[in-house]
């Protein structure tokens, strides 16, 4: 496997060539023309389906899988759109080293004997699941080793032999593995984990014990400055590259598991359709909120093809199970405003009925799966109490309403919060019953209990009348280059009691990256919108030295915004300069601009522009402060 150059933190940005408006080729900032967030792939909605870790982790078996197949047909969950059934660690017994083979366990999927002991199969197995209307997914690593190796050494199930015969995940063997599990075993779906290149540096005990080789790591979870980013993002594009290779017909999905860490945040969504935001989810309600915080504030990161993944669902488990509705409710509702995966983790051959109408009602599927892609905003933000807002392909808005804490809450619901015009009658479908509450102007009161969430349809009229927020559309933004320099961990996410340490350290410092990253309706760090003492309730916030694709797609005529460096800035001596770009052609420039003086006004014809690119620059990529700037009211209007 070739090794690849330490990761450059940030972009250099170069200078404007002698007045012509053209920039060096190797420009990141220099406009494209397209859209560079991953389309490729079956991902156009987010997943939906069944894992057979948070169930059975290895203790897994062909007919417990089938079982679990059988079970998302008959009760009706296939029709409502779950189709991919995931086989997760365990299923491997070797990689055959005569040739790199890899080699099934036939003790636990007993159809992979096709032949000797060491001729198996997974296309029998796969064969079964298409006839059922189903897609099939595998599980690897993107290192040598897999994460049963590394934190479960007493699980049933891991691979057996030498040391090479161990050795079963991707690494250094990326295009042969892809190519059998895809073209001859006929999977559909890989989910690729990163413990490979986190647990077997030269420290690790089961290296220096002899049990592994050494690999990195190139991966320090607890120290970004440690990790080797471009390293990992490039195994992983060298999977993708792979995959599109091997699936011509784009039948595949790619999910990156790699926990938020390697700046993930920055170029999953370049690379993979799914990209895990945090460490693994657990049946405890605060590692949920830990999951759910660490891909809440990243909706411009979200599109259709491309999707934030806070990890399986956990409904039917501990604090989730048939005696904790609410808390289950909660967590199948989130996980639909944020456009996330929708995989059962759960043995559904013994699920209650309450469950079940769970992961069932339609209603919020429909949020989860809408077309438009647009990955909840938070428009109202507090420990205590949330409000996300998702704006869908119909015009409406679903709306949840999350009680975080242990205490009832009154909470005041806005027009205003939905971008509603707050003179106008707004109508609120409860999602979970189906009953519409009484019409209400300007605001209406909400009572929840502890961990409850309401979740509506929201239909009104629209704020701007004529067309869409960017803020609005997050799925039609995609951050390229979100100007952040030094990537680091995000103090925002919910830091619970180590589900898997206790207390015997000092506690779980922040680790998932991402602060500083572009935001809606909010700066880089969640304050709000403000230019020179104007506040603006919508917008994106973002670093200088960055650059916004947004999809026109020919349906807009005009693209306004006003443009400036924001008052919660770091860097007050920036000079920043505003560009915005029609499918590649420069179509306005502001003068240039720093802390304390008013936005620019920016005002663009754009009609028949597919791909609108905003640009800030400021006088360096490498400023001593980060420069934080604001498209405030930006827009795409019809008229």
């Amino acid at each position: 496997m070739t090794r690849f150059p330490k990761a450059l933190f940030g972009v250099l940005a170069c200078s404007l060539c002698c007045g012509s408006g053209a920039y060096a080729s190797n420009d990141p900032l220099a406009p494209t023309g397209r859209w560079t967030a991953v389309a490729a792939g079956q991902a156009a909605t987010p997943p939906m389906g069944w894992n057979s870790w948070n169930a059975f982790h290895t203790d897994v078996t062909e007919a417990k899988v089938l079982d679990s197949a059988k079970a998302i047909v008959d009760s009706g969950l296939a029709a409502k759109g779950y189709r991919y059934i995931n086989i997760d660690d365990g299923w491997w017994l070797k990689r055959r080293t005569a040739d790199g083979h890899m080699v099934v366990r036939t003790s636990i999927f007993p159809s992979a004997a096709i032949g000797g002991p060491e001729q198996t199969s997974f296309k029998p197995f796969t064969d079964r699941i298409h006839a059922m209307g189903l897609k099939a997914g595998i599980y690897s690593d993107i290192g040598a080793n897999n994460c049963s190796q590394a934190f479960a050494p007493n699980a049933p199930n891991l691979p057996e032999g030498t040391i090479a015969e161990r050795e079963v995940g991707l690494y250094g063997h990326i295009d042969q593995d892809i190519e059998l599990y895809f073209r001859d075993w006929a999977f559909d779906y890989i989910k690729v984990d990163a413990c490979g290149l986190r647990a077997f540096g030269p420290d690790s005990e089961r290296v220096k014990s002899g049990q592994y080789r050494a690999l990195g790591p190139l991966i320090d979870v607890q120290e970004i400055r440690r990790t080797d980013i471009q390293a990992v993002r490039g195994l992983y594009q060298h999977v993708a590259d792979a995959l599109r290779r091997t699936n011509p017909d784009g039948d595949y999905v790619l999910s990156i598991c790699a926990w938020g860490s390697a700046d993930v945040r920055a170029w999953a969504k370049d690379v993979g359709n799914l990209s895990r935001t945090s460490d693994d989810i657990t049946p405890s309600w605060t590692r949920m909120l830990a999951n759910f915080d660490s891909a809440a504030d990243r909706p411009l990161y979200a599109h259709p093809g491309s999707w934030n993944d806070p990890d399986m669902l956990f409904v039917g488990h501990g604090d989730f199970d048939e005696h904790h509705l609410s808390e289950a409710k909660s967590h199948f509702a989130l996980w639909s405003m944020l456009s996330a995966p929708l995989l059962i983790g759960y043995d559904l051959r013994n699920a209650p009925q309450s469950l079940t109408d769970i992961l069932g009602n339609s209603n919020i599927i429909a949020v989860d799966q809408d077309p438009a892609g647009n990955q909840a905003v938070l428009a109202y933000d507090t420990d205590d109490v949330q409000i996300l807002i998702k704006t869908l392909s119909n015009g409406h808005k679903a709306v949840a309403i999350f009680n975080r804490g242990l205490a009832p809450a009154d909470v005041t619901l806005t027009a205003g919060h939905m971008k509603f015009a707050a003179a106008a009658p707004v109508t609120l479908k409860d999602l979970w019953t189906g009953a519409t509450l009484p019409a209400f102007s300007g605001e209406t009161k909400v009572h929840l209990d502890p961990r409850q969430t309401l979740i509506f349809d929201a239909a009104g009229t629209r704020t701007l009348a004529d067309g869409l927020y960017l803020s609005e559309m997050t799925g039609r933004v995609n951050p390229a280059v979100d100007g952040v320099v030094i990537p680091q961990p995000d103090p925002t996410i919910h830091r619970m009691i180590n589900p898997w340490g206790g207390t015997t350290d000092t506690g779980e410092p922040p680790a998932y990256t991402g602060w500083g990253g572009a935001q809606a309706d909010a700066t880089p760090y969640r304050q709000a919108l403000r230019v020179d003492g104007k506040m603006y309730q919508t917008g994106l916030g973002v670093l200088a030295n960055s650059r916004f694709e947004v999809r026109a797609d020919g349906q807009f005529r005009r693209f306004v915004a006003e443009a400036g460096v924001d008052d919660s800035t770091f860097d007050t001596d920036d000079v920043v300069t505003f560009f915005v770009y029609g499918d590649g052609k420069l179509l306005a420039t502001s003068k240039p601009t720093r802390f304390g003086q008013a936005a620019q006004v920016l005002g663009v014809n754009i009609a028949g522009v597919k791909i609108v690119e905003l640009v800030a620059r400021g006088k360096s990529a490498r400023n001593n402060a980060p420069t934080v700037i604001t498209w405030g009211n930006a827009a795409l209007l019809r008229d």
